[in-house]
């Protein structure tokens, strides 16, 4: 199964994923509106050129959820919904920070836990633990944090792997991890998703928003996209 896997929870990320096999991703920090900038990355990934018919391209798309702030993180999944819509294929959700987590358990012993962390803006970052299920899959202890980087370094457990790129801008967060997560690996969402369709647990893959706090500013209700109708071409 061909999986469009999109994250806008920092930039623009996309992959094209089928089994184990990555077979194109690309990514964008530009400045532009996300949807705009998916538009390009998702064609760019896919082989199509613009006004190319979408449809057939993949068998389902995957979106980051978040936690993210708001502009990004709604305009990744209305445009996951409306291209899955169009192209008629499923749509599921995966958190970026269990992207982040599942890379760095990947690197370590199958018992590790670790906390990933990711920028908020507003100088705070976002956290959750998790532990590993099985090779592919995690499991979240608790729930998710939202909090200044002092109020975090109190709270978290000192014993627990801190990982993701929260830890680049306030280092002084870091406990000697053994293994970074500079960005988040959004390949990682097919194997978590493909884990969960294999296990009967299709209900962890919704696609409700983690905002965990409101706007910054308050966007349009109309996001740019031009996928939903150049992919029933």
């Amino acid at each position: 199964m061909k999986l469009l896997c999109l994250d806008t929870s920092a930039g623009s990320q996309v992959a094209l994923v089928e089994g184990e096999r990555v077979l194109s991703q690309a990514a964008s920090n530009s400045a532009r509106a996300h949807a705009e900038s998916l538009t390009d990355l998702i064609r760019e990934v896919c082989g199509i050129a613009s006004g190319e018919p979408l449809k057939g391209a993949f068998d389902a798309v995957v979106v980051g959820r978040g936690p993210a702030p708001y502009t990004g993180l709604r305009a990744g999944l209305i445009t996951a919904r409306v291209l899955a819509k169009a192209c008629d294929v499923p749509v599921y959700g995966v958190s970026s920070l269990e992207m982040i987590a599942r890379a760095a358990l990947d690197e370590l012993p199958a018992e590790s836990q670790v906390v990933a962390l990711a920028d908020a803006r507003r100088k705070e970052l976002y956290a959750a633990q998790f532990s590993a299920l099985g090779t592919d899959d995690l499991q979240q202890i608790g729930d998710f944090e939202v909090d200044k980087p002092a109020s975090l370094h109190e709270t978290l457990p000192e014993n627990v792997w801190r990982v993701g790129p929260g830890l680049a801008l306030y280092p002084e967060l870091e406990n000697e991890s053994p293994v970074s997560v500079p960005t988040v690996p959004v390949t990682v969402a097919a194997r978590i998703v493909n884990a969960r369709l294999a296990n009967g647990r299709a209900e962890e893959l919704g696609t409700e928003p983690l905002y965990l706090r409101r706007p910054d500013v308050q966007v349009s209700k109309k996001v740019k996209s031009t996928l939903g109708d150049q992919a029933k071409k």
